[in-house]
């Protein structure tokens, strides 16, 4: 039919931005496909990618500004909506101060090109200082690791898969959620490759994790939250036994000798202890990645939201670095897309707290478990809220708390793409596109990607209803509020993609020629070895922080939590976060594909021992409990946990959310009400929140 296209795009739900084929029929999507000739990403697509077509439809979805009234949601036009939020928002300022004002990023807007500048830029417009992002739930610890290391929160060596001879992968499971920090096209297939030629993977987790065959690598079982201490353990054997590289330590390296000093307080026989792992196990480990010809090491969310995941992520980075396989072939490498981004993130770690009345906390994003603290308890509470495809209500831990917190509020702005559990309390919902409703590059893998590339997508098709980008949502909201607008220039479309222009441009290229080519522009010296050290590390010094100063009150927290786990014993039970293919944060909770058969509740996973020691058996209805709340979950038996280890999938909750019709019908429950929140509830180092690792009971529920 003449009116039926193809349209290039790609995926926007996870870092590998998979190549998809937009469907299109009349001026409306229709289906999505794994776009087969691909150069990076080869027609591979996950069930997630393709279910977009579902949530571009989904009848739940917001299409029109709604303002709560006391007769409920009631219809706004544009500008009748932003014209009485900034009348509302001035009041508060006017009356209150801009310390009165905060907002709430969500994981999103990370893949959205043009959304994060937009916020940021109208924030900064109005004097607001205060936010709060989804980052302290999943990766504020390696910005924070990076910064402290190598001067800079935007550099993230890779491991060079084509080449390791040996990979160690701690917190990760790449078959269900596509790797984290690494953007790799069809990660199961390249650790495949890898492992056909000869290389050794090695998984770290406290569960058989999907990732992990024949063909891909084995598993060695850890206690959760205890990372840490295996990699002090690791280094310590391999500073005792094969050395420490001489070469790479006394050229680009300082505080050598402080690295030695912390890693020999966890030889492998003390380390033992908390982790689970013999002590022979970890010795074993430590030789082979030191006398690999190669060896990479890669970090993901399963140790970031531990309460030390950036002495973790330090730790990681000096595996890398005292082995010799830091800006070596086949070890850890910066990938350098379309932009060289290490300056952009440079900034002296030392400088980047300040003391506030919660604490020493670090600059930018807000800890998001202080939330509820700023709204009810602040000297200056927050009294109006902007929240951006986000739902902490959910993803952060005090659920209680939060909804308390959030009906305290004199005007709670959502801007999303569903009325979702937070939207409950909002003001005023604002409807925002969704990724196949405006034009976007594959920004989210710039410095991670293992075949650097970049892409530009047209809107696939034009927005539904009422639906806006979010960039001319706060243009529109500017406007309102008398402030400077992008939409009072001439080509405002031109404005908002001249910085990623201008980036493009100092790598040989513009969006221009990416909007001439489907498939993007490939940079064949984004992995190049031998510039690390003379071009992209940022300290004032040009060497690698060993032990940055700024870790000593760290450091010391670090024994005392050593003490406290090996005081528990190896039974205690901990709590850890179970990845699931068929849900993405709260993204899908509301597509029925999603939800079939057993998939319509969310369980506890218990290892049959475990049971078997509390009396009760597949599905028993039990109470997982602790001080900071309740849940009642079906058991599914799970003889790959690690004994002593629960799992539960997160992103579920949604009784009361009225706005997501099949979302409340199948809400499962939320295991964030387990987490603690306040003050002693994430890292001081980089505001990380603590979420695995969780201790927790069993008991049988009613008998």
């Amino acid at each position: 039919m003449a009116d039926r296209t193809e349209v290039q795009t790609f995926c926007r739900v996870c870092e590998p931005a998979c190549g998809l084929v937009a469907m299109v029929e009349a001026g409306e999507l229709r289906a999505l496909a794994p776009d087969r000739a691909h150069p990076v990403t080869r027609g591979f697509a996950c069930n997630k990618g393709i279910a977009g077509v579902e949530i571009h439809h989904d009848p739940d979805r917001l299409d029109r500004p709604l303002v709560r009234t006391a007769d409920g949601l009631v219809e706004r036009n544009w500008d009748e909506a932003t014209g009485e939020i900034a009348e509302r928002l001035r009041g508060i300022i006017d009356a209150h101060g801009t310390n009165a004002v905060a907002s709430y990023i969500g994981n999103p807007t990370a893949f959205n090109t043009l959304a994060g500048p937009a916020a940021g830029g109208f924030l900064a417009q109005l004097g607001v200082r205060r936010t709060f992002g989804s980052g302290t739930q999943d990766c504020a610890n390696k910005f924070a690791g990076s910064e402290a290391v190598f001067g800079s929160s935007t550099m993230h060596p890779i491991p060079d898969l084509e080449h390791t001879d040996c990979l160690l992968v701690l917190g990760a499971n790449p078959r269900v959620s596509h790797w984290s920090f690494i953007s790799v096209a069809d990660p199961m297939e390249a650790l495949r490759r890898a492992k056909a030629r000869g290389a050794s993977i090695h998984f770290v987790n406290p569960r058989q994790i999907e990732s992990a065959a024949e063909s891909t690598g084995d598993v060695i079982l850890i206690r959760p939250d205890t990372d840490v201490y295996l990699l002090a353990a690791m280094l310590c054997e391999i500073d005792a036994t094969v050395g420490f590289d001489a070469e790479a330590t006394g050229e680009h390296g300082k505080h050598v000798a402080e690295l030695r000093d912390f890693v020999r307080r966890y030889p492998p026989e003390r380390a033992a202890a908390v982790t689970g792992i013999p002590a022979d196990r970890i010795c074993a480990l430590a030789r082979e990645f030191a006398e690999a010809p190669s060896a990479s090491v890669h970090m993901s969310t399963g140790v970031n939201m531990g309460r030390q995941g950036t002495l973790a992520y330090w730790l990681v980075h000096m595996l890398a670095f005292v082995t010799g396989n830091l800006d070596r072939r086949g070890g850890n490498l910066l990938s350098v897309g379309f932009y060289e981004s290490a300056k952009a993130g440079r900034r002296s770690f030392e400088d980047s707290f300040f003391d506030s009345e919660f604490g020493r906390l670090r600059k930018g994003a807000l800890p998001g478990n202080l939330m509820p603290h700023y709204l009810l308890d602040a000297e200056e509470p927050v009294r109006a809220l902007f929240v951006v495809a986000g739902n902490p209500v959910l993803s952060v831990g005090g659920e209680a708390r939060m909804r308390e917190a959030l009906k305290n509020l004199e005007l709670l702005v959502s801007i999303d793409l569903y009325p979702n559990a937070t939207a409950e309390y909002a003001d005023y919902l604002l409807p925002a596109t969704d990724a196949f409703e405006r034009a976007d590059i594959n920004i989210t893998g710039l410095g991670l990607q293992h075949e650097p590339w970049v892409q530009y997508s047209p809107a696939v098709v034009p927005p539904r209803a009422e639906r806006r980008e979010e960039w001319w949502i706060f243009a529109k909201l500017s406007k309102a509020l008398g402030l400077r607008s992008v939409l009072d220039a001439d080509a405002p479309e031109e404005v908002v993609w001249g910085r990623i222009d201008h980036m493009l441009k100092t790598r040989g290229t513009s969006l221009e020629a990416l909007r001439a080519d489907p498939h993007g522009v490939r940079f064949e010296d984004g992995m190049e070895t031998g510039r690390f050290y003379s071009d992209h590390l940022q300290t004032a010094d040009g060497k690698v922080d060993c032990c940055p100063d700024a870790f000593g009150e760290a450091l010391g927290r670090c024994e005392a939590i050593f003490c406290e786990v090996e005081a528990e014993g190896l039974d205690r039970l901990k709590l850890i976060t179970r990845r699931d293919a068929y849900m993405h944060n709260s993204w899908y909770a509301n597509l029925p594909r999603m939800k079939r058969g057993t998939r319509d509740r969310n369980f506890v996973f218990v290892h049959p021992e475990d049971a078997h020691a509390r009396e009760f058996d597949e599905g028993a209805k039990v109470r997982v409990s602790n001080t900071h709340g309740a849940i009642e979950l079906e058991v599914k038996l799970d003889p790959g946990l690690r004994p002593g280890v629960v799992a539960i999938t997160h992103g579920w909750g949604n009784a009361s959310t009225s706005g997501m019709r099949f979302a409340q019908k199948t809400p499962g429950a939320n295991p964030n009400i387990l987490l603690p929140i306040g003050r002693e509830s994430f890292e001081p180092l980089s505001s990380q929140a603590f979420m695995t690792g969780i201790p927790v009971e069993l008991e049988p529920c009613g008998g």
